[in-house]
């Protein structure tokens, strides 16, 4: 008996501490709640390719919702579990869902960075948080949160005699489960970047571009010289609409390019640099706001006009939001006037900054040349961090460099940076899907973090552009013992 009666004493005082912080729930609320399934979580980080988080051991301030309508979080089954800075850590059901989270991206202007939520779990989280919030509270603490987690959120005062712990700001997120086991295997994976150091040819040329885009031209090349008209990239995933404004533009004398995703429609700026963007807000693949955003931030393509047309986001607060936050020359809504789309073009080329010339073009090739040879000299004197520092400065020159996405993610997992790697070297397959190396050391990455299943796929994926029987056969077995 005074054993419970202590025990039930030392809760007390607990209880009593938080609501001295702020509204939050007492440990004496929450013991009746049942475990998280953690096995269950695991599951689903692997299936996700993404980390897990458990929800139980979080403290959110609920401060942090106002990012996101409950409507909304509520409809979507997505819950921000931390803002930081130009960073917003979220807790989902469906992390796969790419569109959610660029929709998200675009309302808050911040990177998204998404976690993978048991729905059980998820669901009365996203319910009490928001609760919490209605009665003006402060934090939101889940039943099983560590005390460290609580002070190094502020929703325990740090006793007068211990100062608090420190924050470190480079590796700041949500307390998870699955984290630390990745984390650790990042740490140790033997990434091969025995490549590092072949920088023969332009650093981002795509080798292997897949097939032509539908009803337009394929790549440009030496044999098939570019026609003097003005080129119209025409992105839509409709395929009526993307024929309609084909034929119109043809009409009007213009040479148009189609693309019916957003990673194709990439790969035909990098080869054949269009001199008008049509570009559909809601796309497969990439999302119409991160191509723009992609595109506005290069060096080598920036100049490209972009009209961006939407069904989905309508009324001129939106149109004003694309224009400044995504260097939208132009917002029009669907369903749309040819009137309002010739009228659109004809303003966007009048306004039409220059395209950098032969010279320019060469000196922004120059300069991502040497932003990657500055980055593998530092790699090769010990300075990992300037290294980095370089091949970031040279994405920012050409974004669709895929050597630069490739060993900055090998970089990215030699600091334990996992999932920003497994980031780069997605895009660098973006951009050139045949790049065996990438692939492979992708692979390695998520067999390594312990998402097993992306790890099967990508391996399979590898066997097509494998370059030898002997390596095929070597993923074969590799494969066997996986599955």
């Amino acid at each position: 008996m005074n054993q419970g009666s202590d025990q039930k004493k030392a809760l007390g005082r607990i209880a009593l501490q938080q609501r001295s912080a702020g509204g939050i729930r007492s440990p004496l609320q929450d013991e009746a709640d049942e475990p998280p399934d953690l096995e269950a979580l695991k599951a689903l980080s692997d299936q996700f390719g993404v980390p897990g988080i458990d929800l139980s051991q979080v403290c959110i301030r609920v401060s942090d919702l106002d990012l996101l309508p409950r409507e909304i979080a509520e409809r979507h089954a997505i819950l921000p579990v931390l803002v930081r800075d130009d960073r917003v850590f979220v807790a989902m059901v469906s992390p796969g869902d790419k569109r959610i989270i660029d929709e998200l991206e675009f309302v808050t202007g911040k990177k998204v960075f998404p976690y993978v939520a048991l729905p059980n779990e998820l669901q009365r989280a996203l319910t009490r948080a928001y609760d919490l919030k209605n009665r003006g509270e402060a934090f939101y603490v889940g039943p099983r949160c560590p005390e460290e987690t609580m002070r190094r959120m502020g929703a325990i005062p740090p006793e007068q005699e211990a100062a608090p712990p420190a924050i470190n700001e480079a590796n700041d997120a949500p307390d998870v489960v699955v984290d630390d086991a990745t984390d650790r295997a990042a740490r140790s994976a033997e990434l091969n970047d025995g490549e590092f150091g072949n920088m023969t040819g332009d650093v981002s040329v795509v080798t292997d571009l897949p097939g032509s885009p539908p009803g337009g031209a394929g790549p440009a090349s030496e044999s098939q010289p570019r026609s003097e008209a003005r080129t119209i990239l025409v992105v839509d995933d409709e395929p009526d609409i993307r024929k309609m404004l084909a034929r119109l533009l043809k009409d009007k004398g213009y040479r148009v390019v189609e693309a019916d995703r957003g990673l194709q429609a990439l790969r035909i700026v990098k080869e054949q640099v269009p001199d008008i963007i049509i570009l559909d807000a809601m796309l497969p693949e990439v999302h119409g706001f991160e191509i723009a955003r992609r595109i506005r931030g290069s060096q080598k393509y920036g100049h490209i006009p972009i009209i961006m047309i939407s069904a989905v986001y309508r009324g001129w607060r939106y149109a004003e939001d694309v224009k400044s936050s995504y260097g939208v020359n132009a917002y029009i809504e669907k369903p749309f006037r040819i009137a309002d789309i010739l009228k659109a073009i004809d303003e966007v080329a009048s306004k039409q900054v220059q395209a950098p010339d032969e010279s320019e073009s060469t000196n922004a090739s120059t300069d991502a040349e040497k932003a990657l040879a500055a980055g593998v000299a530092a790699y090769q004197a010990g300075d990992i961090d300037g290294a980095i520092a370089h091949l970031k400065r040279g994405i920012g020159i050409d974004p669709l460099a895929y050597r630069m996405h490739f060993h900055l993610a090998l970089l990215c997992g030699k600091k334990g940076q996992l999932y920003e790697a497994i980031q780069h070297l997605e895009r660098a397959l973006d951009i050139n899907p045949r790049h065996f190396p990438a692939m492979k050391n992708l692979a390695v990455l998520y067999q390594k973090a312990g998402f097993r299943n992306k790890a099967i796929e990508t391996w399979e994926r590898a066997i097509s552009v494998a370059p030898d029987e002997a390596t095929r056969q070597s993923i074969k077995e590799l494969l066997l013992g996986l599955l």
